[in-house]
């Protein structure tokens, strides 16, 4: 039996809608609105708006756009379009009833990730971090009382006048790369790209003239067709690649002494390049001496090395890898507490990670209140410097000792210990995985340098959100466990929270 509706028989006012009846509290989108901040972050956003003008966007909608955005992993005008057709998403961001017309306008996302920057993510973050923490309200910095007893010296600071908390907790720390999406940068292609902008630059100002010279020339159908056949050369020798970027970077000197000519005859006429045009104009004129430094010198390094035209932030960080020995994007110094991550240092510069690890642990005790009892990380941080300052602290690490191994015996007990700490560490390298395989973390599309670090700071915020919605709901029910008088209130109470974020039959996003 076959069952099929003829679209003649099917009309748009026919189709029943369920918006008469109510929500289910079991989608995900209305157990992610009960734990998403949403009024810390319109504090934070609203502080950095003008209260002149026209009204802004309602910052949940913004807050709310942006993680759909992330964890559908959808364009910008498709999460417009998805919060359109969705009346779960549209209560998710704010609106009190059904509408068919968008949010806002797709092209605001670009604002709206210059004006977020990264920083404000950092504050949520903690924030999640110090819910979380069952001592964070008693950790915070007390006054030196007198009348302590005579044993607890050791507990109290008197100069700083404040209480020194025991080590408590473990803290993992390593590095990562988050990849701008763009192609893999050669110097052919990059100086083959900058031509063609000179180009577009020469065709602009010739138009803007009179016409009456003759325009110069450019040679650029010669070398279409000569970049074209050294690219389709699947095996390419020495000599190959300095003779195309030989041809290349003679073309970008002429092009370039075209366009300074073209520019100071036109300031009698008024022809100047757009702005864009101007931003381009430097930059090709730093790849040019880039360039031309390492074609004179045959050198294949140089610092601050520019790799790709439209992103000129963006450096080449050595990584090892086996994958890939070298990845185009941001370098993240990044710690995992308790399942939340938190980004310590965002360089888009290639640096050793091992020097991240003071500040680290520095922001673990700005949290808690207290320093980790164990860190656990790889052989890049497990410098002697590292260790010395950790030692003074008393705070043990996740590394082979230096020197001779030890003549002494080490016990079963202590041998499954150590492996069971190192395996530990794994879980930092299981949540860049989920960022990268879910969440697209190594695809960051964003151009500017502001807006991609946003992107990437929203992911983890999401990540962290996820983690939060997985630990928060048996926290808020066994509180009220904690408590000695079971009052019926009590019981009232976690009813409402097992119905809220369904504990018993718990679906991940």
């Amino acid at each position: 039996m076959i069952n099929y509706t003829s679209e003649k028989q099917l009309e748009l006012f026919d189709f029943k809608t369920p918006f008469n009846s109510e929500l289910s509290l079991d989608n995900r989108w209305i157990k992610l609105s009960h734990i998403v901040p949403w009024d810390k972050f319109a504090n934070i956003y609203i502080s950095n708006m003008s209260t002149n003008g026209r009204p802004g966007v309602n910052p949940r909608t913004v807050l709310g756009a942006m993680i759909i955005k992330s964890i559908c992993n959808l364009d910008d005008r498709g999460v417009i379009e998805a919060i359109q057709e969705n009346v779960y998403m549209q209560f998710f961001v704010g609106l009190k009833e059904f509408t068919t017309k968008p949010v806002f306008d797709a092209s605001l996302f670009v604002e709206i990730r210059k004006r977020v920057g990264s920083d404000l993510f950092d504050k949520l973050n903690v924030e999640l971090i110090k819910s979380c923490s069952s001592t964070s309200k008693t950790n915070k910095k007390k006054s030196y009382s007198s009348d302590k007893d005579e044993g607890d010296d050791d507990i109290y600071n008197v100069k700083s006048e404040e209480i020194i908390l025991p080590n408590k907790g473990e803290m993992q720390a390593d590095a990562t790369v988050a990849d701008q999406y763009i192609t893999y940068p050669t110097d052919s292609k990059l100086l083959n790209s900058s031509r063609k902008k000179l180009e577009e630059m020469i065709d602009f100002l010739y138009n803007k003239t009179d016409k009456t010279e003759v325009k110069p020339r450019t040679y650029r159908r010669e070398m279409d067709m000569g970049f074209l056949s050294y690219s389709k050369k699947k095996k390419k020798a020495h000599k190959t690649h300095r003779r195309m970027n030989r041809k290349l970077l003679t073309c970008l000197k002429r092009n370039l002494k075209h366009v300074e000519q073209f520019q100071e005859k036109g300031l009698s006429n008024d022809v100047f390049l757009s702005k864009k045009h101007k931003g381009l104009l430097e930059i090709i004129k730093v790849i040019y001496d880039q360039q031309s430094h390492m074609y004179d010198n045959k050198v294949n390094r140089i610092d601050n090395r520019i790799v790709n035209l439209h992103q000129p932030h963006v450096r080449a960080i050595p990584r090892g890898k086996q994958k890939s020995q070298v990845e185009f994007g941001a370098k993240l110094g990044v710690s995992l507490d308790n399942g939340f991550t938190r980004i310590d240092t965002f360089s888009w510069d290639a640096y050793h990670e091992g020097s991240d690890l003071k500040k680290q642990v520095n922001s673990y005790k700005s949290i808690h209140g207290y320093f980790p009892k164990l860190v656990l990380v790889d052989k890049a941080y497990s410098s002697s410097d590292n260790r010395k300052w950790l030692k003074e602290r008393g705070i043990d690490i996740t590394a082979v000792p230096l020197g001779r191994k030890s003549i002494l015996h080490k016990s079963h007990y202590q041998k499954a210990k150590r492996k069971k700490e190192f395996a530990r560490r794994n879980h930092i390298e299981a949540k860049f995985g989920q960022g990268k395989n879910g969440y697209n973390l190594n695809k960051i599309r964003a151009k500017l340098k502001k807006t991609s670090e946003s992107w990437v700071a929203c992911i983890f915020f999401i990540m962290n959100l996820i983690n939060y919605q997985k630990v928060k709901p048996f926290e808020l029910i066994f509180e009220c466990f904690l408590k000695i008088e079971f009052t019926l209130n009590n019981i009232f109470r976690i009813k409402y929270y097992v119905r809220r974020y369904n504990i018993w039959n718990y679906a991940e996003i």
